[in-house]
């Protein structure tokens, strides 16, 4: 777990906060003013809340920002001890939030942010206000991708076959750049010692990476979809289609397929926007994180 005081040569700058509400020691930024309009910014794999460090400041001069690390990821604690599912990450979120008593929420997802933010404003509507998707799925709009498996899930599907994942992956300290760039990520050049320090030290040994490993498998084994088939039947699929949406989309994404996402967000909200945008990956906050803080921006005044 990453010292709570980390800055990572201050490209980290923001006041950790911490929570037990979940049952475990979960590091969040809550930055801007705390009677401001709820942005709560949520990570995938195998990043944490540094994924929005370029975006927390710009946002927060008007928005109350808040950017939560999942359990198993970022300055969060990994406990040993819990399930690693999409249906805990979900439960975790409800706890954290109603820890904070957050409400009217616009949340930010990416990766299996999309997912976890489908799952809980379903089960939680009265709480959200608005849905802003990058590089993601919410789960709910029965969104194919015309070419099947991505090249990041026929990669999974090789090493978990040949049992190397674990290995692998439990090697993110050395080798996280090299599976982000499974994923699709573009930006090189951002890519420098403090960078790889940064999303690196989450995981310093196998124990650490319990998390990271389980998220992809959880879509492998299919392990997600009875708690998706549970929450379209007790959950307010109608009221999560009503909710103000937008979708941006990378064309370099090889996690989440651009025509999938597309598809399951068209299948909620067939009027709502989408943007395209091209040479942009699955880590679209790495790329172009000016251009998402102008779409959010004008996303929440458009919709108020």
């Amino acid at each position: 777990m990453i010292p709570a005081s980390e800055t990572f040569k201050g490209t980290w700058p923001f006041k950790p906060h911490f929570t037990y509400a979940a049952g475990f020691r979960q590091h969040y930024v809550d930055e801007g003013p705390s009677d401001g309009e709820a942005i709560l910014c949520l990570h995938g794999e195998p990043t944490w809340g540094y994924l929005y460090r370029k975006m927390i400041g710009p946002l927060s001069e008007k928005f109350r920002v808040v950017v939560p690390d999942h359990m198993g990821f970022g300055k969060s604690e990994t406990p040993q001890d819990r399930v690693y599912t999409l249906q805990s990450h979900v439960e975790n979120l409800e706890q954290f939030v109603a820890d904070l008593d957050l409400s009217d929420i616009t949340i930010v997802c990416q990766d299996w942010g999309g997912p976890i933010a489908g799952a809980f404003t379903a089960r939680n509507p009265d709480l959200v206000k608005r849905l802003f998707l990058a590089n993601t799925v919410l789960g709910y709009g029965g969104g194919q991708s015309a070419g099947g498996k991505t090249p990041w899930f026929q990669w999974i599907e090789k090493h978990e076959e040949a049992g190397t994942l674990n290995g692998i992956l439990g090697e993110l300290g050395s080798t996280v750049l090299s599976v982000m760039k499974i994923i699709g990520f573009q930006n090189t050049a951002a890519v420098d010692d403090t960078w790889i320090e940064a999303y690196s030290a989450p995981f310093p040994d196998r124990e650490s990476c319990i998390g990271a490993i389980n998220f992809p498998l959880d879509v492998h084994y299919g392990r997600f979809l009875p708690f998706v088939f549970e929450t379209m039947a007790t959950g307010d699929i109608a009221a999560l289609k009503s909710k103000p949406a937008m979708l941006v989309s990378g064309d370099k994404d090889f996690g989440i397929a651009p025509d999938h996402a597309i598809s399951d967000f068209r299948g909620l909200f067939p009027d709502a926007s989408v943007v395209e945008v091209s040479g942009v990956g699955h880590f679209c906050q790495e790329d172009i994180p000016d251009e998402l803080v102008q779409f959010i921006s004008d996303f929440i005044r458009d919709n108020p």
